[in-house]
């Protein structure tokens, strides 16, 4: 089987080709780009040269993640004068391939931005000098790329831009780093002799273009039926926590159920490297955590952004990730004090979910699990390359005398033979906590239910899959829940709710 399609990184046009005919036993990923000849190489380091002297950048522009695009204008604009002003006669198509080379090497990280360009791989992984780079692409998998980094030493200078940028070093003495691209993109980074065949760079990529609900119904990764019951969950302030393995899309899962959340709401969400993306009329506070500098000064971590977050009023909290103890113990303590609180958890089961939690190091007390109203457990099928909502959970309690039991009562359960998500047990405490905290009873929930499955229908069907028009179409739905319902079922033009 073999795949082509084209891309643009900065401007450089890119012809991709996947094949898997090949003597690897590995899809090969080959890259077609304009080729530099010898001279143009020459004239470039020339022209490099002059931006070096000419552009300045601020500190805040040199380390801001929001303004990468503002300094990309600044050298682009300057690299267009200097090459029309040397070479007047030049296509724009040539011109913007030269610009683009300029703008990869001194504010990117070389060809390794074409890959970065490429909305099909999620892994980019450099083992060492030795052997090309490799990815992992969304349709093939692994894949080996035609692209290998000149020698070691190029790629520890990679990992020391990245570095830089957010205030890290990568050196012997910290031969590791952790760190993020200003687009976002997760980045580890390791140096010989702790990587001992080698220097590595592994960068995890986030979708440039969010998913949306839409999206995962439209892909199986969930369906209707969980679906309208997860936003039920959210209008009524339900606490609900996403676990599951590394690379299940819990974080995007949780990021494409935050636009249910009521507009007249304030959100705040915590986060190590800003992944989540909500409507733009939502009344969001995104925060990010920060690393310390060299000297150890200056570090803002998860737990400060998290007690910080309960003076700032929230509605609704919404933390990346739970790992330690004290997290744990404010975030519950956040869901007693009246907070909904969304955040994901490394487990692989709604029982394992339970288990990590009650257990080192999270140590989360019984009585304070009960805080959670659904855990949904996402699970990658690695062979299949497909993400699932594995369980949809509820969290039950029975009390024993002085004994608590904490266990999940699973809703919903993902059929790996049928690839279906089924119906597994009736609810036993979310009916009931929106019975007691918003008055529904089942009858109106199963209505309210039904009600949702048939616009998440029409939102798939009509192709609804951008943030803000999602968004648009829930705000619409709380404002007047019976006139959305209406139009759904006459089957309107998108355009004529939008336009309310």
């Amino acid at each position: 089987m073999e795949q082509e399609y084209k891309i643009e990184a900065d401007g450089v046009p890119v012809t991709i080709k996947v094949t898997d005919e090949t003597e690897d036993y590995v899809p090969r990923y080959f890259i077609e780009k304009p080729e530099l000849e010898e001279p143009t190489k020459a004239y470039l380091t020339e022209v490099k040269e002059k931006l070096i002297t000419e552009v300045t950048l601020t500190e805040e522009e040199y380390i801001s993640t929001s303004k990468i695009e503002e300094v990309k204008e600044k050298f682009t604009d300057s690299a267009e004068q200097i090459i029309e002003a040397t070479l007047p006669s030049i296509k724009e198509e040539e011109k913007q391939i030269l610009v683009g080379n300029l703008i990869h090497e001194l504010l990117g990280i070389g060809d390794l931005e074409i890959l970065l360009a490429d909305e099909n791989l999620e892994e980019i992984v450099i083992n060492s000098a030795e052997e090309p780079a490799w990815t992992y692409h969304k349709k093939h998998g692994w894949v080996k790329t035609d692209l290998k980094i000149g020698d070691e030493d190029e790629i520890k200078n990679y990992a020391s831009i990245i570095g830089r940028r957010v205030g890290k070093q990568i050196s012997n003495l910290n031969p590791l780093l952790d760190a993020h691209l200003p687009s976002g993109d997760r980045t580890n980074a390791t140096i010989t002799p702790i990587s001992t065949q080698g220097n590595t760079i592994t960068i995890r990529k986030f979708a440039r273009d969010p998913w949306t609900i839409t999206d995962f119904i439209k892909n199986g990764t969930v369906n209707t039926e969980i679906s309208a019951l997860l936003w039920l969950a959210i209008q009524y302030e339900m606490n609900i926590l996403v676990s599951g393995g590394t690379g299940s899309g819990k974080t995007s899962l949780l990021g494409v159920l935050l636009p249910f959340i009521p507009p007249n709401q304030r959100i705040v969400s915590i986060e190590d490297t800003r992944e989540v993306s909500l409507p733009e009329f939502l009344h969001w506070v995104p925060l990010t955590t920060r690393e310390p500098n060299p000297e150890g000064k200056g570090g803002v971590s998860m737990l400060d952004l998290l007690v910080n977050s309960l003076r700032m009023r929230p509605d609704r909290i919404i933390v990346g990730e739970i790992r330690t103890e004290k997290q744990a113990e404010v975030l519950f303590e956040a869901m007693h004090t009246g907070h909904s609180v969304y955040s994901t958890l490394h487990a692989d089961t709604a029982m394992q979910t339970i288990r990590r939690l009650k257990n080192p190091p999270i140590n989360v007390p019984k009585t304070l699990i009960e805080a959670i109203d659904l855990n949904v457990v996402m699970f990658r099928d690695r062979r299949r390359n497909l993400r699932r909502a594995m369980q949809v959970a509820e969290v039950m309690s029975d009390h024993i005398g002085e004994k608590t039991q904490v266990k999940p009562n699973v809703l919903y359960s993902w059929s790996a033979n049928r690839d279906k998500i089924e119906k597994k047990h009736e609810s036993q405490s979310l009916y009931e906590n929106l019975r007691l905290h918003a008055g529904l009873e089942k009858e109106e929930i199963e209505e309210s239910l039904k009600d949702r499955r048939k616009i998440l229908n029409w939102m798939v069907e009509n192709e609804i899959n951008q943030v803000n028009t999602v968004g648009k179409v829930i705000a619409e739905f709380y404002q007047n829940e019976e006139r959305v319902v209406g139009m759904v079922e006459d089957d309107v033009d998108p355009e004529e709710l939008y336009s309310l």
